[in-house]
């Protein structure tokens, strides 16, 4: 298998852009779940309901739902 050289400031700047992404995705569930931790108008159990439909958009974004139907 031939490899190529590639620049470090090449990988670096494709590592700090991934780095960025991940930081965005946090920050927008973080968001979310302060929003509806906090949100007036819900009681405590529709803001627990709340939390719990964001963790499955999650789940369901990343993979992750189908990766627990199989036990994992």
């Amino acid at each position: 298998m031939a490899s190529v050289a590639v620049p470090g400031n090449l990988v670096n700047l494709i590592a700090a852009e991934m780095a960025s992404g991940v930081d965005r995705a946090v920050e927008c569930w973080m968001s979310q779940i302060e929003q509806a931790l906090f949100d007036v108008r819900l009681t405590s159990v529709d803001r627990l309901q709340a939390v719990k439909e964001i963790v499955e958009r999650y789940k369901s974004l990343t993979g992750k739902a189908q990766l627990q139907g199989r036990g994992q």
